[in-house]
C-alpha cells in the first residue's frame, strides 16, 4: 500500500468518527479513574479551645469532636487540645498566624477578641475581618454574681462604697471586664478587676477562697454547670445585675440594666457605647479557622458544625447537662464582627478609656 492510499484512509470519514468516539470514551471515563478522595479523608482536625479544660468552651469543643467529623467528607478525626492564656489571646494569636490555612486547625476563643483588636493591644496580632468564621453556640447575656457574704447586699450598695468589690478575670476581653465597664459606662459603678485567671474554672475557686468577691458570665453558664448547682443549693452567691433587655426568671433578685440605665437617665453615647462591649454575649462561643482557607472547606465546616448541634443524641446530652444549642451560622457571625469593628472614632476610644 502506498503513502498516499494510508494518508487517504486515514482521512476518510468513518475512520475520523470512530477516532472521535474513542477519544471521547476517554475523556468521559477519565475522571472516574482521576477522581481523588475527600480532602478530609485520614485527616486529624484540631479544636484549640482558649481556656482550661472544664468550662463550657472546653464542653462544647468536646461535643464537636465527638459528632462534627460525621458530616465532613472522608470522616475525619477530631481532638480537643486546650491552649490557655491572656484571656484566649495566644490561642487566636495561633491559628490566625502560625496554623496553616487547610482546615484541620480551629480555635473557640473568647467572644470579645474583638476587643483586643479594637483596643489596639500589642499583644493581638490578628485582624478579626480576615478570620474565617465558622459558627458560634450559646448567645446568651450576662450575668455580674458576687459572694452572698460579701458586705455589699446589691448593686446600689457598690455605688454607694467607698471600697470596690474585687472581681476576677482572665483579660481584657474576659466578660468580667466587659460587665465592669458597661457598668462603668452605663451607670458610674467601679469595681477592682483582678486580672489573669488561667480559665473561669480557677476564678470560681478563687471566689469559693475568698480571694476576690465578684465575677461576671454568662447566664446560661451560671446554670449549667458546677460548682453553681452546689452555689444555688447552699446559698453561696448572690447575683447584682444582668444585662438582657428582660429580666432571666432565674435572677429575680436581680435588675435588668436597662432599668438601671433608665433611673440613672444614661445618654444616648453611653448606650451605645455599651452596645458595642456586650455584642460578646451575642456572639456566644465562637468557632474561627485560620485566613485564606478554601471557600468550599469553610462551607464544609460550617455545614457540619450546625449539623453537629442538630443531632438527637447532642440534644439530649444538651438536656441533661443544661446547655444551650441555639447556634449562630458563621456568616451570621462574620457580618457581626465586621459590624462591631466599623464603629465611630470617639465610641472607640471611650471603650479604650474604659479599658485602661
Amino acid at each position: 500500500m502506498t503513502i498516499r492510499s494510508m494518508i487517504n484512509i486515514i482521512r476518510h470519514p468513518a475512520v475520523i468518527a470512530a477516532a472521535a468516539l474513542l477519544s471521547l470514551g476517554s475523556i468521559v471515563s477519565a475522571p472516574a479513574h482521576a477522581q481523588s478522595a475527600p480532602f478530609y479523608k485520614d485527616k486529624t482536625i484540631r479544636i484549640i479551645v482558649g481556656f482550661t479544660s472544664g468550662g463550657l468552651y472546653d464542653q462544647y469543643a468536646r461535643i464537636l469532636a465527638r459528632h462534627m467529623g460525621k458530616h465532613i467528607p472522608g470522616n475525619p478525626n477530631i481532638i480537643v487540645q486546650n491552649m490557655p492564656g491572656a484571656g484566649s489571646l495566644s490561642t487566636t494569636n495561633y491559628v490566625y498566624g502560625v496554623a496553616k490555612p487547610d482546615g484541620l486547625t480551629l480555635g473557640m476563643p473568647g467572644s470579645g477578641i474583638y476587643l483586643d483588636q479594637l483596643l489596639g493591644r500589642k499583644e493581638a496580632t490578628f485582624d478579626v475581618r480576615k478570620l474565617s468564621w465558622i459558627g458560634s453556640v450559646d448567645q446568651r447575656d450576662l450575668l455580674l454574681y458576687m459572694r452572698a457574704d460579701a458586705r455589699w447586699k446589691s448593686i446600689e450598695d457598690v455605688m454607694n462604697s467607698k471600697e470596690m468589690p474585687k472581681c476576677g478575670s482572665t483579660g481584657t476581653s474576659d466578660l468580667t471586664t466587659i460587665v465592669n465597664n458597661v457598668l462603668e459606662e452605663t451607670v458610674g459603678v467601679k469595681f477592682q478587676e483582678v486580672r489573669g485567671y488561667p480559665g473561669g474554672v480557677e476564678i470560681d475557686l478563687a471566689l469559693e477562697k475568698g480571694e476576690i468577691h465578684c465575677r461576671g458570665t454568662g447566664i446560661t453558664t451560671h446554670f449549667a454547670r458546677e460548682p453553681y448547682f452546689t452555689w444555688h443549693k447552699n446559698g453561696f452567691d448572690r447575683h447584682l445585675v444582668q444585662t438582657g433587655n428582660k429580666k432571666d426568671p432565674r435572677l429575680a433578685d436581680a435588675p435588668t440594666l436597662v432599668e438601671l440605665m433608665d433611673k440613672k437617665k444614661t445618654s444616648a453615647f453611653s448606650r451605645s457605647v455599651a452596645k458595642v462591649m456586650l455584642v460578646s454575649a451575642t456572639l456566644g462561643r465562637p468557632m474561627i479557622a485560620t485566613p485564606g482557607m478554601p471557600a468550599d472547606r469553610i462551607k464544609i465546616l460550617r455545614d457540619a458544625y450546625s449539623k453537629a448541634f442538630k443531632e438527637p443524641e447532642v440534644v439530649e446530652e444538651a438536656k441533661k447537662t443544661k446547655l444551650d444549642l441555639e447556634v449562630l451560622g458563621g456568616a451570621e457571625v462574620e457580618a457581626q464582627i465586621r459590624e462591631v469593628m466599623n464603629q465611630p472614632k470617639e465610641v472607640v476610644e471611650r471603650v479604650k478609656k474604659l479599658s485602661e
